[in-house]
């Protein structure tokens, strides 16, 4: 629907003026896009206790951190820097979810001594989790449920051959590892992946979850992790929310009356949140024709954007400087000496050679897995926020590349 729609604003800010004052490539946030799935999301939901948590592996800017946590959201963390950086951006430890997997036990051990809640993965774990802490510390426990769902295999996080959670088919050996130690069991996490085309996926999940959960007294939430759908072409099909909440909100509703108690209701978007605030704009260095094909070279690649070719993504791309161009196929492909493709077969505006083009769905898993290949500098973020552009991220230098650089004369 969005996506179809030629709109090069963000809260009445030119996407244009904003190349030409910050310089590109540069990503572009737009605050009020990120509030309104934030408050979609709630909204959806009724008759429970729902706690959002951000997955920050998304987009970990702090102002972006700064902005949800004002917003009433939690966080989920993967790392104790993601910890770190969202204590700094306000968020109190009991609102932190920490799910790390096959990281080093020392970083159990340091997410606890930060008060977070912790989600342990692996029976090692657990086993040595109770042996320290025993009762004297909560936690949660990750179950792999072994579905098949989501969308590309890389994302893809409860099916049985996934590195993710403990095995349903070793719950008997969780009971007895919690039981050997007392080991105060607060929460149950599942997260079967992404792109999920219907609420059935998150029913399926819940339906393994409310029957595991009979075997714990003390439990405080449910959490099921995330996998929303977002649309990146017209036509695409997208998670629809407002079903998802209703039969959610139902079957929960149902499992805490039979469980005896309300419980908390979780979940962890990152994508859904973020994903269509954010656009990445970038030069056209060059346009290349060859007997087959028009390339548009732009000063970007995989560096700053890698979803394409790491996962085979789309990114809706628009060439913001000639709207009312005719419209041409074009192969829009990056600067870095690699094959670097950002969209083939793409219809735009007609693209001459300096035109800004924005590429849209970038405000999720962009910047966040960036990096300085070819030793390229990673770009500059910016935050629309009220109708006003804001630097929130300076664009990296020599001397940002050279900093942990020790020099040896040889």
């Amino acid at each position: 629907m969005l996506l179809k729609e030629v709109n090069y604003q963000i809260q009445g800010v030119e996407l244009a003026e904003i190349a030409k004052e910050f310089g590109s490539p540069v990503y572009v946030y737009d605050a009020e896009k990120i509030l309104s799935q934030f408050q979609r999301l709630k909204n959806a939901f009724s008759g429970v206790n729902l706690k959002i948590k951000y997955a920050a592996k998304a987009l970990t800017n702090q102002a972006i951190l700064k902005l949800l946590n004002k917003a009433g959201s939690g966080i989920d963390v993967v790392s104790l820097q993601e910890l770190e950086l969202g204590l700094l951006a306000g968020f109190e430890a009991k609102d932190i979810m920490f799910t790390p997997n096959c990281v080093a036990y020392e970083e159990i051990q340091a997410g606890v001594k930060k008060g977070v809640t912790i989600n342990l993965d692996n029976l090692p774990f657990l086993e040595k989790f109770g042996k320290e802490y025993g009762s004297s510390v909560p936690c949660c426990i990750r179950i792999n449920p072994h579905i098949d769902a989501g969308g590309n295999v890389k994302i893809m996080t409860g099916h049985k051959e996934s590195k993710f959670g403990i095995s349903i088919e070793q719950f008997p050996e969780i009971l007895n590892i919690v039981s050997k130690y007392n080991i105060d069991i607060i929460g149950l996490h599942i997260h079967s992946g992404s792109d999920f085309k219907s609420a059935d996926a998150f029913v399926k999940a819940a339906d393994i979850l409310f029957d595991l959960s009979n075997n714990f007294k003390n439990l405080r939430f449910l959490d099921f992790g995330s996998g929303f759908k977002v649309a990146y072409k017209e036509g695409d099909y997208t998670t629809d929310i407002a079903e998802l909440g209703e039969k959610m909100s139902s079957s929960f509703q149902q499992f805490c009356k039979k469980y005896g108690r309300d419980l908390e209701l979780w979940f962890e978007p990152g994508k859904f949140l973020v994903s269509e605030s954010g656009y990445l704009l970038v030069q056209t260095n060059v346009v290349k024709e060859t007997p087959d094909l028009t390339f548009v070279g732009v000063n970007s690649g995989l560096n700053h954007l890698i979803r394409p070719m790491m996962y085979g993504a789309y990114h809706s791309i628009v060439n913001i400087s000639n709207p009312s161009g005719v419209e041409k196929p074009y192969n829009v492909v990056g600067y870095i000496c690699e094959t670097d493709t950002f969209g083939s077969g793409l219809v735009m505006n007609e693209v001459r050679e300096g035109d800004i083009l924005a590429i849209k769905n970038a405000g999720a898993y962009g910047f966040s897995m960036s990096s300085n290949y070819n030793s390229r500098f990673r770009p500059a973020e910016v935050l629309v926020y009220k109708g006003k552009a804001h630097l929130i991220r300076k664009r990296e230098t020599m001397e940002d590349l050279l900093r942990n650089q020790v020099n040896l004369e040889l």
